[in-house]
């Protein structure tokens, strides 16, 4: 697995935080209160951090992260960090064992970095992303996630249908993000729950939403149909949270 670049202020301090003994380099071009604090997380986490003007940090993200140079140049805010992922170590699980995110075709790495910190905030213990048809865990979703990424514990998959039927077998309950599915309050979500979230353009697959126990939607009041894929699922972790963090609806429903 080829090393990653991690850029940004906040997702460079959430890296020194949770993973320094992966960091292979790290550049920073900024100066003052910023440039302080990442130093002294670096000097924490016995990281050395070179300093480099911001052109030399815009020229390594395009030509070794990949990265647009009009984006890097907005972007990275004076820091840069190379990630030894052929060390990678699991992601902190110190979440809800018992919620589990499923995240079908999210194409775009900015909503997947966001999705990645609505999941952080909920407590979710894993979150499964089915290969084939969705963005990467590369720079952009890393730094949209706001630092998320370095905690939230990630596993590619290769079919949805095998990681339902994984978490079936280990008593978790299924249910799919649809605008055809009962309001997300209506239903249980208090016992151990894999929530199924699909991409941006068409939602879940046939084949995932026919393998849901249930269905589960957010009804829209006003003339907007449908809500952006990481403010749905905010909203949906959220209910859950609700629920059980509370009292558990007596409905029966799950």
């Amino acid at each position: 697995m080829a090393n990653s670049w991690v850029y940004g202020f906040h997702p460079v301090c959430e890296l020194l935080r949770a993973r320094p003994a992966q960091v292979v380099q790290l550049l920073s071009s900024a100066k003052g209160k910023r440039q302080r604090a990442v130093a002294q997380l670096a000097t924490e986490a016995g990281v050395e951090m070179k300093t480099v003007s911001a052109s030399q940090i815009v020229d390594v993200l395009v030509e070794r992260a990949g990265v647009g140079r009009g984006v890097a140049d907005a972007v990275h805010n004076g820091f840069a960090a190379e990630v030894d992922e052929t060390s990678a170590a699991s992601a902190s699980t110190a979440g809800d064992a018992g919620l589990v995110v499923l995240l079908e075709d999210v194409q775009d790495p900015r909503n997947l970095g966001a999705l990645l910190r609505v999941c952080d905030g909920a407590g979710v213990a894993k979150v499964l992303i089915r290969d084939r048809g969705s963005a990467p865990l590369g720079p952009t979703a890393i730094k949209t996630s706001a630092g998320a990424a370095e905690y939230v514990e990630v596993e590619r998959v290769v079919n949805s249908a095998d990681a339902i039927e994984r978490y079936r077998d280990q008593g978790f309950w299924c249910f799919g993000a649809d605008a055809a599915g009962r309001a997300a309050w209506e239903v249980d979500l208090t016992g151990p729950t894999l929530l199924c979230i699909g991409g941006e353009e068409k939602g879940l697959r046939q084949r995932t939403r026919e393998m849901c126990d249930q269905l589960i939607a957010l009804p829209m009041r006003g003339r907007v149909t449908s809500l952006n894929v990481a403010t749905a699922a905010s909203a949906l972790l959220y209910e859950a949270v609700r629920q059980r963090t509370g009292s558990p609806i007596s409905s029966g429903d799950g």
